[in-house]
């Protein structure tokens, strides 16, 4: 009940601390500081309030650190892990491309790590190394038997669960892979809406591909192309299907399923149709000869600076015409325990902290309003800013009641099945030559080819 009540008061104080942030940008110097402090001081007052007696430190082994940089705010779940619970998180660095070496030289070692944070590498392969324990021990600490908290995530933590037991713990998804598209071009070349169709159920395959055709016999003489970016992965998810298949205890090869199939047909037909432009962007091109821009959210604010009199609007990559539900592609934001940590609870109860503040809605409340917020740049340029009707259709897209991820368990399976090598086709893993660099090709050649290859790295696995 102590903990309860510090919670609602540490939430309160943090989400003050947040909105005076949010206004302080849009006043004068002399009221940021002032507004500033006082949200502090709320803060400061909440963590006082029954704080535990000892605290609880958390051995951090990552590329990126918890805990702030100088001129950086705190993360609302840090803030709570600290002010509630008395938590600390040690921050241990190493890099990108050495962390899974350092993790493993440090559980052999014995040494004090505690947590260390999710990627696809982690599933099946870290698990079925056995460098990382199950968290089912933490139910409590977890916050499992709280009313309401985890339900949105249940189905996504079950995608996870590895014989009976729960390693991954998802405490929200985020990086979905979305088509960025102009309302103006749209409707200048009379094409519909979308993100209308999408409201309607009307959003799949062949409503996407008849845009693209009708954009390219619009102007058949000028450049034009129907879709920019990285879209094979989303692609291949909008079918439901994987291409590797998990039932909790086995992984098996889903190469001959029909619907990964369609998805290998729709791109082909895209690259075949020449609606496809290889030319690299980090954003919506503003020269107009593009439909749609695939990539994940996080291009989505450079995309409206580099573009702000585009009107531009966001639509999941569509449904397969048969597919029973929405799927989507992105990824999953989780904390890791580590083999052999003798600090569970604690950890336990920092992803806890995540789930609360990835669900708190006064939390989503101060993050729409802190995100929405436009900035420019002293020579009026804009810099990168999310609409509110953006902000809105994105929350649409994330929202598990409407969407289903989908998590191709081919990503977690190795440098063979995901590995990038010397950055030439021959070398990069099987997805991602499915999804992008074989793309064109004959659908049983791909299966002759890839096939044997994924046979063979399940195999290793289910030993």
């Amino acid at each position: 009940m102590k903990n309860s009540k510090r919670l609602i008061a540490a939430i309160f104080a943090v989400t003050a601390v947040m909105s005076a942030a949010v206004s302080c940008s849009k006043k004068k110097d002399g009221n940021k500081k002032e507004k500033t402090k006082e949200a502090q001081t709320t803060t400061e007052t909440a963590a006082s309030s029954d704080a535990p007696a000892e605290a609880m430190e958390i051995y951090w082994l990552s590329d990126y650190d918890l805990n702030p940089g100088e001129a950086e705010e705190k993360a609302v779940a840090l803030s709570l892990f600290e002010d509630v619970y008395g938590g600390k998180v040690t921050y241990l660095p190493t890099t990108a491309e050495d962390k899974y070496n350092e993790l493993a030289s440090q559980i052999n070692a014995g040494a004090a790590v505690d947590m260390f944070p999710y990627d696809a590498a982690v599933f099946p392969d870290g698990v079925m190394r056995d460098q990382f324990d199950a968290l089912d021990p933490y139910y409590e600490e977890l916050g499992m038997n709280e009313s309401g908290l985890w339900d949105e995530m249940s189905g996504v933590i079950d995608m996870f669960a590895y014989k009976g037991q729960h390693y991954v713990v998802p405490y929200s998804i985020s990086d979905t892979f979305l088509l960025t598209y102009s309302r103006k071009l749209m409707q200048s070349e009379g094409i519909e809406d979308p993100r209308k169709l999408w409201q309607e159920g009307k959003w799949d395959w062949n409503a996407m591909k008849s845009m693209m055709e009708k954009f390219k016999a619009n102007n058949p003489n000028a450049y034009r192309c129907g879709i920019n970016g990285w879209y094979g992965q989303a692609a291949f998810a909008s079918t439901g299907h994987r291409v590797v298949e998990f039932d909790g205890n086995t992984l098996k090869n889903n190469m001959y399923d029909p619907d990964i199939a369609n998805a290998v047909s729709l791109t082909n037909d895209i690259l075949l149709n020449g609606w496809y432009s290889t030319y690299w962007r980090d954003t919506f091109p503003t020269d107009f000869n593009t439909l749609f821009y695939a990539s994940t959210d996080w291009t989505l604010p450079l995309s409206n600076a580099a573009n702000p009199e585009a009107d531009l609007m966001i639509v999941p990559f569509p449904k397969e015409p048969n597919a029973d539900k929405n799927y989507i592609s992105c990824n999953f934001d989780a904390r890791m325990l580590v083999k052999g940590s003798d600090n569970g609870k604690a950890v336990a109860t920092y992803i806890k902290c995540e789930r609360l503040a990835a669900s708190d809605e006064k939390m989503k409340k101060a993050a729409k309003e802190k995100a929405t917020t436009v900035v420019k740049h002293q020579s009026g340029a804009y810099k990168s800013f999310i609409t509110e009707e953006q902000y809105d259709a994105l929350m649409e897209y994330t929202d598990l009641s409407k969407m289903t991820p989908v998590f191709d368990y081919g990503y977690g399976m190795g440098e063979t099945m995901t590995g990038y090598g010397i950055y030439t086709n021959e070398t990069r893993g099987v997805m991602y030559r499915l999804t992008d660099t074989e793309v064109g090709k004959d659908w049983e050649a791909l299966k002759n080819t890839f096939s044997p290859v994924i046979d063979e790295q399940i195999a290793q696995y289910n030993k």
